[in-house]
């Protein structure tokens, strides 16, 4: 996960908005997602209700790249909610 301060892991969510499209953000943060999943009508079909656990996949591939990258490792947890928006996994 990315850094927010020396030692401090960012808390991140993944959100699935009211209009299908399935998001990374910050906790708590203002402003555009980091990360924005948007599956064809085609794929949605194909998924059903498997489409945020694809698009945690997805996320959690995309971080531990980035962190390879970097020469990091990443340290990737999970907690269900449900927030506003829709269904929450930490």
């Amino acid at each position: 996960m990315p850094e927010e301060a020396e030692g401090t892991a960012a808390l991140l969510e993944i959100v699935e908005l009211a209009n299908g499209d399935i998001v990374l953000q910050r906790v708590g943060a203002e402003g555009a997602p980091l990360v924005r999943i948007r599956f064809s009508a085609e794929s949605r079909g194909y998924l059903a209700g498997a489409r945020v656990n694809v698009a945690r996949a997805m996320i959690e591939a995309g971080i531990r790249a980035a962190a390879q990258q970097s020469g990091g490792d990443a340290d990737v947890d999970y907690q269900t909610g449900r927030g506003d928006a829709g269904p929450v996994i930490h």
